[in-house]
């Protein structure tokens, strides 16, 4: 069996109590500035090399021998760790999976584990952990708040900016892929011009052990070609289609294949040539399955023609259940209508068994605050898990949160999730507390152990908090028009599908409030399996936290707490307005043990939240009191705006910009 040795030396550690400055460009590869080893090896392949220059930059250790060995054992990407006589050795079948072992190393040492008494095997869940990035060719980024798209496509292949930076941090926790733009793609990034661009990142990507893959346009070969159709089952389309996959692999040899959003929102699809969802998958699976590349065909799909759009994707995709090539994934949203702060699962996990799913996740804050909330993400996905047990699952995808923002992410705590979100993708069985906790010692300097509890209880507590103070109960989808930031229960837009607009979904009146998706209404408890049929099915067994979205509910029903619903409806903002000023207090106490920078950025955020949290939580309970009648509870902060105001509320923003502290001032 093959293997290298390499020696880490120990240099002697200086530390430094005063606080450095940061910006958060660092994320959690953050390398000790009092630490530095030399490591004697031979010219080494681009992956290993890197792999060595980690350990030389990052290695805190006494001095011990490092082995680097290949070993079949294990998955393509997984390894092993061991120590014994003063040596460790790192163990894997693949170069990509000797740097994940590197990575995994140094996160062991940065989070205060004894990696001198380690034997650790490592296999990732999923071959395939992917992040789509919503990326427009003109910098723009749909549901992006974190500035303007890393990829300037008009210096490519010149310029290479921060490529190999995010690289890095992606291979740091296991990510594997990458979609380069965004699912409303433009045909133009299939062209020859842009193929060359896109090689120039893959090319940086590869020792990483990141592969591309792009969305493409159903309708490609009219525009790019002027073909007279996309018809996947005409021999012109098919034919264009194979040439330009040849093409692409002749540019790319190790691309990873398409995604695709195919009638949905407007885009093209073959239903427009009177096809199905599976030939058209097919017909791109056909092309690329020479190459072992593979199409990730989306099941977000909502029209008109039906009365509960949350039904929609089930009853497209269900009744095509084994008609997909096998290089085909289904990829559905973990809910059923659209990343909402929570939904309960979407019934096509339940219901598509000889099909490859995988589960979309979105990173981004769409639905919740933008860039300006904290919003620890892994509690909601640890929920998904819950019904959708990993194993049923052939990959995961992550609507990346990533801009040009110095910190990445536009709001330090949100890089929390992208982190997160690699980390499950690896390995589903971890704990939330167990990624915060790596998360905030590799973020941050080590706390003290009551600080450190503290904070991680925040970001534990923060997806909760922020279902409390927009949508609790089962609410959901009442955002203000256009960029859903901020709250706007009456939206009413003259011409308007019903579906677009709030009232669709929380369906107030007089005797109650929320949608009934009951066998009474719109029957979506049907395409659930008969146990959660049933239990969601019967107002007295539907868990509350999904109470209205199954079912309205009259005002005065008696809830477990035994307060009536508007009561606990009044509780639950009142409590999300709580828990962000708790988080507050808790950051403001960390502040002598946290860089400045990085903590005013924190703290500033944290006042925009607090403000917003009052904001949904007037603006709610003024507006659906118009509906009960009731009181609010005395024992609830009064509201300190009138409802009259907060309806003239409108934000100059769009679907791809966060709104700054002024710009709330001035509007709100």
């Amino acid at each position: 069996m093959k293997y290298r040795i390499f020696s880490l030396f120990y240099i002697a550690i200086v530390f430094v109590t005063q606080m450095a400055a940061e910006n958060g460009s660092h994320l959690w590869l953050r390398l000790p500035a009092n630490a530095h080893a030399e490591i004697s090896a031979p010219r080494q392949s681009a992956t290993l090399n890197i792999a060595v220059e980690e350990l030389h930059q990052a290695w805190q250790g006494a001095p011990v021998q490092l082995v680097i060995q290949r070993d079949k054992q294990l998955q393509p990407e997984g390894f092993r760790i061991r120590h014994e006589d003063n040596k460790i050795t790192l163990t894997s079948p693949t170069e990509t999976g000797l740097l994940y072992a590197a990575y995994h190393l140094l996160r062991m040492q940065a989070t205060g584990q004894n990696v001198t008494a380690t034997q650790t095997t490592e296999n990732p869940a999923y071959s395939l952990r992917i992040l789509n990035h919503w990326d427009n060719m003109d910098r723009t980024v749909e549901r992006g708040y974190a500035g303007q798209s890393l990829w300037n496509w008009e210096e490519l292949p010149n310029t290479l900016s921060r490529y190999k930076e995010y690289a890095r941090a992606n291979a740091s926790i296991g990510i594997n892929g990458t979609v380069l733009n965004n699912v409303n793609a433009s045909p133009q990034i299939l062209s020859t011009e842009y193929l060359q661009k896109v090689k120039a990142l893959a090319d940086i990507f590869r020792p990483y052990g990141l592969r591309v893959y792009l969305s493409v346009n159903f309708a490609s070969p009219m525009v790019l070609d002027s073909l007279s159709t996309a018809d996947p089952l005409d021999k012109k389309v098919i034919r264009w289609w194979k040439n330009k996959v040849k093409e692409i692999y002749r540019i790319i040899p190790d691309f990873g294949g398409f995604l695709v959003k195919a009638n949905s929102e407007g885009q093209p699809g073959p239903y427009d040539f009177g096809r199905t969802h599976a030939e058209g998958a097919n017909m791109l699976a056909d092309a690329l399955k020479p190459y072992k590349g593979i199409v990730m065909w989306r099941a977000f799909v909502y029209s008109p023609s039906d009365a509960d759009r949350a039904k929609q994707a089930y009853l497209e995709f269900e009744p095509l259940d084994g008609q997909f090539r096998n290089n085909v994934i289904v990829q559905v949203k973990n809910g059923p209508i659209d990343f909402q702060p929570r939904e309960p699962y979407s019934p096509l996990f339940s219901a598509m068994q000889h099909t490859p799913l995988m589960a979309e996740f979105q990173v981004t804050q769409e639905y919740l605050g933008h860039s300006n909330h904290l919003a620890y993400l892994a509690p909601m996905w640890k929920e998904f898990f819950e019904f959708v047990t990993p194993a049923s699952l052939k990959a995961v995808a992550g609507v990346a949160n990533i801009g040009t923002d110095t910190n990445w992410c536009g709001h330090t705590f949100a890089q929390a999730n992208w982190y997160a979100f690699g980390r499950l993708s690896w390995q589903p069985s971890l704990s939330s507390e167990h990624i915060a906790d790596e998360w905030l010692k590799q973020t941050f300097d080590f706390q003290p152990s009551d600080i450190n509890a503290q904070l991680k209880k925040m970001m534990l507590d923060s997806h909760e908090a922020v279902v409390n103070y927009m949508m609790p109960l089962g609410l959901h989808h009442i955002f203000a028009w256009g960029h859903h930031y901020g709250p706007e229960p009456w939206c009413n837009i003259p011409g308007a599908r019903p579906d677009w607009l709030p009232s669709y979904y929380h369906r107030a009146d007089k005797q109650g409030i929320g949608f009934d998706r009951s066998s009474k209404g719109s029957n979506a408890v049907a395409q659930y399996p008969e146990n959660l049929s049933k239990q969601y099915d019967n107002i007295s067994t539907c868990p509350e936290e999904y109470l209205l979205w199954f079912h309205h509910v009259p005002w005065n029903y008696r809830m477990k707490s035994g307060r009536i619903l508007w009561d606990e409806l009044c509780y639950h903002y009142d409590n999300g307005v709580r828990q962000v000023r708790d988080f507050q207090k808790i950051w403001d106490a960390a502040e002598k043990y946290i860089d400045a920078e990085r903590f005013h950025e924190v703290q500033s955020a944290l006042k925009i939240q607090a403000r917003d949290a009052v904001w949904w939580k007037d603006a709610c309970l003024l507006y659906f009191q118009k509906f009960s009648s009731m009181p609010i509870p005395y024992e609830i902060e009064r509201p300190i705006h009138e409802l009259k105001d907060l309806q003239k509320i409108h934000l100059p923003i769009s679907n791809y910009e966060c709104p700054t502290k002024e710009l709330l001032n001035k509007n709100r």
